[in-house]
């Protein structure tokens, strides 16, 4: 591990990272310990979830398939590798293959900061939901992070067709990459809270909303103090297009210029359902496409 982590800082141009590197393990180490207190003496529930016939492990395999894609983003932006081995393996096959991703060279240290602790955060919902679902973890499905962002590049305007755009070239362009994962993780977990059934489960997920946002909020803001607002607001409207229109840019209007806090007329956080999900991860495609170019795996695909 500290071999990689060497190996990852010193193809960065620009910002010492020495120090954020060395945080990583400890970082990691501690907020895992918290996971698996949090996790002990937690039983899986397979009662059906609520007007649906699927179960809460249907529904935390949902939110892992979302979780591989966030933690092989920013692992391969931070570190410029892909997650552990172990760390992808389980139901339905070998782990995927994760297409595109290399280590982004960061200019700023705030950014390259914010970076690290999203990765730590992200490798660590894998880790914790795998913990909790056991045996019943779905692996990793294939992960496509090259075709998917040029295809949402040319939708969203970014670029002309036919050309790349590459979330890893640069900071400015992670955190549009960044910016598209993190809403639909909030929005995600907000949708399939209300269907678990198991208490523990729950609160989990909760909590995990709640970090999300965390990384939401935070992307958002430097997206808006890099000037980034037209860029962003041209996603948030791919984005409401493709998952039922449960969007907001950094405008909101002619008086808010900088939504930090995208939600509805009670300041609620928007909700999209799985379909909705899938709509947007999918790139409008049914039956798989976008950054799951085969589908998740698991019940709810």
């Amino acid at each position: 591990m500290n071999d990689q982590l060497d190996s990852a800082k010193q193809a960065q141009d620009g910002v010492n990272r020495r120090s954020l590197i060395s945080q990583f393990g400890a970082g990691a180490a501690t907020i895992m310990a918290v996971g698996a207190a949090a996790a002990g003496g937690v039983a899986l529930s397979s009662q059906p979830a609520e007007a649906q016939a699927i179960t809460d492990i249907d529904i935390l395999n949902f939110a892992l398939n979302l979780e591989y894609v966030e933690a092989q983003y920013y692992i391969a932006a931070f570190l410029g590798r892909p997650l552990d081995a172990a760390d992808t393996t389980g139901v339905g096959g070998a782990p995927g293959f994760v297409l595109g991703g290399s280590a982004v060279p960061f200019q700023t240290e705030s950014v390259a900061a914010y970076a690290q602790k999203i990765t730590i955060d992200e490798v660590n919902h894998v880790r914790f939901l795998r913990r909790v679902l056991g045996a019943q973890a779905v692996a990793q499905p294939n992960i496509d992070l090259l075709n998917s962002f040029n295809a949402l590049g040319v939708a969203a305007g970014l670029i002309p067709a036919g050309t790349q755009f590459n979330p890893f070239a640069d900071e400015t362009s992670f955190l549009l990459g960044a910016f598209i994962f993190e809403d639909v993780g909030v929005t995600a977990y907000g949708g399939a809270a209300r269907l678990l059934v198991n208490k523990d489960f729950l609160d989990a997920a909760a909590s995990i909303l709640a970090i999300e946002a965390y990384h939401a909020g935070t992307v958002r803001t430097v997206l808006g103090a890099f000037g980034q607002q037209d860029a962003a607001d041209a996603i948030s409207a791919v984005r409401a297009k493709a998952g039922g229109g449960k969007e907001q840019g950094l405008r909101v209007g002619a008086n808010l210029q900088f939504n930090t806090s995208p939600s509805d007329s009670d300041s609620l956080a928007f909700r999209r359902t799985t379909t909705e999900v899938l709509n947007i991860v999918y790139n409008g495609n049914k039956f798989g496409g976008g950054f799951l170019p085969n589908q998740m795996n698991g019940t709810i695909r």
